[in-house]
C-alpha cells in the first residue's frame, strides 16, 4: 500500500509541478502581450496623438495576472525570495534541523495559501455572479472575476506544492512511467 500511496504523491507533485510551468509560461505570454499594449500605446499617442483606451486598466490588470500565474512557478523551482542565511549556517552544523525547520516552513507556508484561497473564493464566487468590473465605463471597463479566479487558482496551486514539499516528496517522472509501464505488462 505503501508502494501506491507514495506513487500517487509524485504523481500529484508531478502533475502540480507541470502545471506550474505552465502557469509560468502563461505569465510570460502576458508580459509580451503587456509590451505590445504599451508599444501600441506609445507609437499611437506619438504619431497619431490618440493614446489607447484603458491602457492604464490593461497594465493594472497584466500586472496581477504576471504575478500569479508566475507565483506557483515560483514555488516549485525554490526561488521565492526569503532570508534563509539562518537555515543556511544551520544547515552547515545540524543538516536535520535545517531540513525539519524548512519543512515546518514549507507547512507553514501551505496554511496561508489554503488561508487565501479559503478567503478569496467568495469573493470570485459574488464578482462572477454580480459581473462586477473595473475601469471607467464608455472608456474601457473589464470584468473583476478573471482576477479573482486567478489568484485562487494560483493560491491553490501553491498550497499543495508547498504540501508537497512539507513532506519531501519530489516529482519523480521516470518512476511513474516505469511502474505504469509495468503495470500494462502484468
Amino acid at each position: 500500500m505503501t508502494g501506491v500511496v507514495s506513487t500517487a504523491l509524485s504523481s500529484l507533485s508531478l502533475a502540480a509541478n507541470r502545471i506550474a510551468t505552465a502557469a509560468n509560461v502563461i505569465g510570460t505570454l502576458v508580459v509580451l502581450g503587456l509590451v505590445a499594449v504599451v508599444n501600441f500605446d506609445v507609437v499611437a499617442r506619438g504619431a497619431f496623438n490618440m493614446p489607447f483606451r484603458g491602457a492604464i486598466e490593461v497594465v493594472q490588470f497584466s500586472m496581477v495576472l504576471i504575478v500569479f500565474f508566475q507565483l506557483p512557478d515560483v514555488v516549485r523551482s525554490n526561488r521565492l525570495t526569503r532570508s534563509d542565511g539562518f537555515l543556511i549556517l544551520l544547515g552547515l552544523t545540524r543538516p536535520r534541523l535545517a531540513g525539519v525547520i524548512r519543512r515546518l516552513i514549507d507547512l507553514l507556508s501551505c496554511v496561508i495559501m489554503v488561508l487565501i484561497t479559503v478567503a478569496l473564493w467568495p469573493e470570485f464566487v459574488e464578482m462572477w455572479h454580480t459581473n462586477d468590473y473595473f475601469g471607467i465605463p464608455g472608456v474601457f471597463t473589464a470584468p473583476w472575476w478573471p482576477i479573482k479566479l486567478t489568484i485562487v487558482c494560483s493560491a491553490a496551486l501553491c498550497a499543495v506544492l508547498f504540501a508537497i514539499k512539507s513532506l519531501g516528496i519530489e516529482p519523480d517522472a521516470s518512476a511513474i512511467s516505469n511502474k505504469s509501464a509495468k503495470g500494462r505488462q502484468e
